[in-house]
């Protein structure tokens, strides 16, 4: 089932998920996500260790999480433009050390995130 996302729906989910991640909340980051979500960075390469640059699951997904946020402790993110697209949002913001980062994520039909990749500049 695709998923219509509105103006509104984008703003509001932007905004929780921006505050989530700059209290360092992870459960409420977490409560964002299906619980077999799929999450593709270049940085679980690094940090997870994990060759395909994809981590499947909350648990797996949260151990991650929980990695980078003990290793920029200071962590704020900073948002630029939220996109609304058929299915999914594209989440434009800055991010540790004032990197510019893209997240494209998809939702399911309960309007949980069951995709998410991120994109990151120097």
């Amino acid at each position: 089932m695709i998923v219509m996302i509105d103006k509104a729906f984008a703003e509001r989910f932007a905004a929780e998920w921006i505050a989530a991640w700059n209290a360092h909340d992870l459960g409420r980051v977490l409560s964002h996500y299906a619980d077999d979500f799929e999450m593709s960075s270049p940085y679980i390469v690094q940090m997870a260790g994990e060759p395909s640059g994809t981590l499947r699951g909350k648990a797996a997904v949260g151990a991650y999480w929980k990695k980078a946020l003990g290793l920029v402790p200071d962590l704020k993110f900073e948002l630029v433009k939220v996109l609304a697209g058929v299915g999914g949002i594209v989440l434009y913001y800055k991010g540790a050390r004032g990197r510019t980062v893209a997240e494209v994520l998809q939702f399911g039909a309960d309007r949980k995130v069951v995709r998410a990749s991120a994109y990151y500049a120097d």
